[in-house]
């Protein structure tokens, strides 16, 4: 996410720290290189100009002129304008009314509005505890109404039954008396999309929420198709009247410059945005957490709540217990790879972690990455149960036969083991020191590159710090 305007970024505010005082020339110059980031990264002209302005006017006043370090005011300048154009605080979603509440999703075909409609359905159900309706409106796209039904049962939600041949204005009504009948709190109406905005497009769009009265209009818009999207926003603004966005494919992209565009071209925030192809892979947009994010500076608050949402914690705790008492076998790894991919891809979860965003280049190329982590579980599934709990028992003959098996070569077994015993030792000498607390402030911990962590499967590059 943000890859590129990212380390542009930081390469210029690299060079403005590394001295201790600041001339004009410096500031303008370091704004000059801003700049053409910021548009490489397609961010709309408008707003870059007036980005540039106001950094401008603050990064040339004496309070950063005469700073002790007059480069981290800049950044910290920098970050509050881009906090101020991605919308300064959080927008919740408005479900004050009546229920059943309607919210109302519209968007051009292919930018992602069913998978999204699924999306904000399930985080409804598991975070706000809502009774949701999904209905399809879309009859043109083949196929389209009967996704989003799969969708549904895919995360345990209501969708209206399909009636073929109905109109979307048919459809609407009939959703309306179905979720008033059953007792839903929200109702998700899918709109149907066209590739490019038309007149019946938005006819169609406006008759469905005159029916509907929806309490949130969702203009859903992908990230990767850059400045076109600010068009797109522009023409659902004036002919909808839309009350926020959804912006998806935001991991696809290294620019996404849409993102810091279309809260201030379409005058409504950003509320959600789509990380990935997995139903979970959604999350609520945080305008300070997404500036961090695009200066390198972590987003710790969203790895912890993704941590929360998604690992088991009985089965953390019941690994964390058999740490503790220096046990630790391949079923226990096999169970760490499948917590670490609940939590998305390595390069977005590094992304998050403060000054972690340097070595994403180091993580792939030492090879450590998502496939090489299914990869790895593969292997360990390959083995007997026997074999999982006594890996001390693997040799030469087990280890071809384990290779066959998973579809890897015998030195890849070997790494894996290699890791494992990396792994093992640890846990064996929190055992004997009493624990994690008292690893932590032991010489054997700083003796760990990065200050510590788990190895990555693999065995080489950087430690993952967990």
């Amino acid at each position: 996410m943000f890859e590129a305007l990212s380390d542009k970024l930081t390469s210029v505010f690299n060079k403005i720290t590394s001295r201790g005082v600041l001339s004009e020339e410096d500031v303008n110059a370091a704004l000059r290189e801003i700049r053409v980031a910021l548009l490489e990264a397609d961010v709309a002209l408008p707003v870059v100009k007036d980005f540039i302005a106001h950094v401008k006017e603050q990064a040339l006043g004496e309070k950063v002129v005469r700073s002790i370090q007059p480069g981290q005011m800049v950044i910290k300048i920098v970050h509050d304008e881009l906090v101020k154009v991605l919308g300064e605080e959080t927008a919740e979603l408005n479900l004050n009314a009546v229920p059943p509440v309607c919210v109302l999703m519209v968007g051009l075909q292919g930018s992602g509005k069913t998978t999204s409609a699924a999306k904000l359905a399930l985080r409804l159900k598991n975070k706000n505890k809502k009774k949701v309706l999904l209905v399809s409106l879309d009859i043109y796209r083949p196929a389209a109404q009967e996704q989003l039904a799969q969708l549904a049962a895919k995360i345990g939600v209501a969708s209206l039954p399909i009636i073929a041949g109905e109109k979307p204005a048919q459809t609407t009504l009939r959703a309306l008396d179905f979720a008033k009948k059953g007792g839903f709190d929200v109702i998700i109406l899918d709109s149907a999309g066209r590739l490019h905005i038309d007149q019946a497009l938005m006819d169609e769009v406006v008759e469905v929420k005159n029916l509907a009265h929806p309490t949130e209009v969702l203009l859903v818009a992908d990230a990767m198709i850059g400045q076109d999207a600010c068009t797109v926003a522009k023409e659902f603004k004036q002919q909808v009247g839309i009350s926020g966005l959804i912006l998806t494919r935001i991991d696809g992209s290294a620019r996404a410059g849409a993102a810091l565009s279309m809260k201030m071209v379409a005058g409504v925030p950003i509320k959600y945005l789509g990380t990935g192809e997995k139903v979970e892979e959604f999350e609520e947009f945080h305008p300070d957490r997404l500036a961090g994010r695009i200066l390198g500076q972590g987003d710790v608050v969203s790895f912890v709540e993704k941590a929360m949402d998604n690992v088991d914690r009985m089965e953390a705790e019941k690994v964390a217990a058999k740490m503790m008492k220096g046990k630790f076998d391949l079923e226990d790894m096999l169970s760490q790879l499948k917590q670490i991919q609940k939590l998305g891809s390595i390069g977005s979860l590094v992304g998050m972690l403060p000054g972690m965003s340097k070595i994403k280049n180091q993580i792939e190329e030492s090879g450590i990455g998502d496939n090489l982590i299914k990869k790895q579980e593969a292997i360990i599934l390959s083995m007997t149960k026997q074999e999982r709990r006594n890996p001390d028992i693997i040799k030469a003959s087990r280890k071809k036969r384990i290779a066959s098996g998973s579809g890897v070569e015998v030195h890849e077994v070997n790494k894996l083991l290699k890791s494992y015993e990396q792994m093992s030792t640890m846990m064996k000498k929190m055992g004997k020191l009493g624990g994690m607390k008292s690893l932590l402030g032991s010489a054997a911990l700083k003796k760990l590159p990065f200050g510590g962590g788990f190895p990555l499967p693999g065995g080489k590059g950087p430690k993952f710090p967990f």
